[in-house]
C-alpha cells in the first residue's frame, strides 16, 4: 500500500512557520503535483515527506506507518532531483546501481534491475556513458532510472525539469506520464510551472505561505478556484480581474471604464466584487461590448493573445484566433458572455451565483 497521509502537517524554524498545519489524503497510484509560488513551501513539504526535513508538528503516515522519526531509507521512498545529483565519476550503469549496491544487493540481480530500468527509460546504448557525455534530458532519465531500480511505495520528483529546454520538458512530461501508467505508483511532483501541473496531475495541490489553498483536478482548479489566489495562479495567460461595484441595472465596471454589465445578483447597491474572465472567454460572437486600447500583441500562429487596456484599468489579455494584423495603438472591441464570469466577493472568495441578465 502506498498511501499517504498528513495530518496537521507543520515544520518551523525557531519563530519562523514554514509549513503551517497541512492536511490531505493521497490515494495509492495517484499523481500528485504541488504547485504555489517561490517560497510557498512546495519542496520543503516535499523533503519532510522524503525524511530530509524534521516535522515540527502533526503526523506523517506511509502506507498506515507513521513516518515522522523513520529514517529517509527506510520510508520507502525515493526523490528525484532538481539537480540529478548524479556521481561524475560513475557510469550510468554505475549511477542507476549505486543505491542497490549500497544495501548489499546481488551483483547479478543489481544488473537485472538496472538493465530492466534502462529498457523502460531507453538507456540501453548509453549505459557505459559518463554523466558529462549525456545531455540534460539523458542524464534527468538516469536519475529517474537510479530511483526506479529500488521499487519504491512513493516516487518524490522536485522541480525535475527545471533546468532542460522547452523542447525537452515537453518530452520528458509524456516519458514522466507514461512511468506512471507503466509503474503503477503513487507520483508527488514539485514544480512552479503550471503547464506540468496540469499536463501531470491526477489532483493539484496549490499552496500558499506553508497552507494550501485548494486541492482539485487540473480542470477543477481552472474552471471552479475557490478564490482570486488559485484562479489567478492556475491558466497562462492568467485570468483577467475587473474590478465592479453593484448597481440596480447590474455591475459597473470602476477602473475598465464606464461600462455596466446587465446581471442581477443578491447585493445590496454599492457592493464591492471583482469578475473574473478567462482570456479564451471573450467572444466575438458575444453580445457585451467593451472597447479597448491594444498595447502588445502576441501572434502565435493559430491564435493571437492581445493585451489591451479600457480605461484606468490593470492590462486585460484578450485570446483571439481571428485577430490578425493588429498593432499597438489600435481600438479593437472586447466581447464577451457573462455566464462565461467568475464572481469574487470583496475577501477573494468565489460566490456560486447565477447571473440572471
Amino acid at each position: 500500500m502506498s498511501t499517504l497521509t498528513l495530518s496537521g502537517l507543520r515544520k518551523n524554524y525557531g519563530i519562523l512557520d514554514v509549513i503551517k498545519g497541512v492536511d490531505l489524503e493521497i490515494a495509492e497510484r495517484e499523481f500528485i503535483v504541488f504547485v504555489g509560488p517561490s517560497g510557498c513551501g512546495k519542496s520543503t513539504l516535499l523533503r519532510m515527506i522524503a525524511g530530509l526535513e524534521t516535522i515540527s508538528g502533526g503526523d506523517l503516515f506511509i502506507g498506515g506507518r507513521r513516518m515522522n522519526d523513520v529514517e529517509p531509507s527506510e520510508r520507502g521512498i525515493a526523490m528525484v532531483f532538481q539537480s540529478y545529483a548524479l556521481y561524475p565519476h560513475l557510469t550510468v550503469r554505475e549511477n542507476m546501481g549505486f543505491a542497490l549496491r549500497f544495501a548489499g544487493v546481488a551483483k547479478a540481480d543489481i544488473e537485472k534491475q538496472v538493465m530492466e530500468a534502462a529498457r523502460t527509460l531507453g538507456l540501453e546504448k548509453l549505459m557505459d556513458r559518463r554523466p558529462k557525455d549525456l545531455s540534460g534530458g539523458q542524464r534527468q532519465r538516469v536519475a529517474i532510472g537510479r530511483a526506479i531500480v529500488r521499487h519504491p511505495q512513493v516516487f518524490l520528483f522536485d522541480e525535475p525539469l527545471s533546468n532542460l529546454d522547452a523542447d525537452l520538458r515537453v518530452h520528458m512530461r509524456i516519458e514522466i506520464a507514461r512511468l506512471h501508467r507503466e509503474l503503477n505508483t503513487t507520483i508527488i511532483y514539485v514544480t512552479h510551472d503550471q503547464v506540468e501541473a496540469m499536463t501531470l496531475a491526477d489532483r493539484i495541490v496549490v499552496l500558499r505561505d506553508g497552507a494550501i489553498e485548494q486541492v482539485g483536478t487540473p480542470l477543477e482548479l481552472y474552471d471552479r478556484p475557490d478564490n482570486l489566489f488559485v484562479a489567478g495562479f492556475i491558466g497562462s495567460p492568467r485570468m483577467n480581474f475587473l474590478p465592479v461595484k453593484t448597481e440596480e441595472a447590474g455591475l459597473r465596471l470602476t477602473a475598465h471604464g464606464d461600462h455596466l454589465i446587465p446581471v442581477t445578483l443578491p447585493f445590496s447597491l454599492g457592493t464591492s466584487l471583482t469578475i473574473g474572465i478567462r482570456p479564451e472567454a471573450f467572444d466575438p460572437e458575444a453580445a457585451l461590448s467593451m472597447p479597448v486600447t491594444v498595447e502588445f500583441v502576441e501572434h502565435l500562429g493559430n491564435n493571437t493573445l492581445i493585451h489591451a487596456r479600457a480605461g484606468s484599468g490593470d492590462l486585460l489579455t484578450i485570446s483571439d484566433t481571428r485577430a490578425r494584423g493588429l498593432k499597438a495603438g489600435d481600438r479593437y472591441v472586447a466581447r464577451f458572455d457573462p455566464a462565461r464570469m467568475l464572481i469574487f466577493d470583496g475577501n477573494g472568495k468565489r460566490l456560486d451565483l447565477a447571473m440572471d441578465p
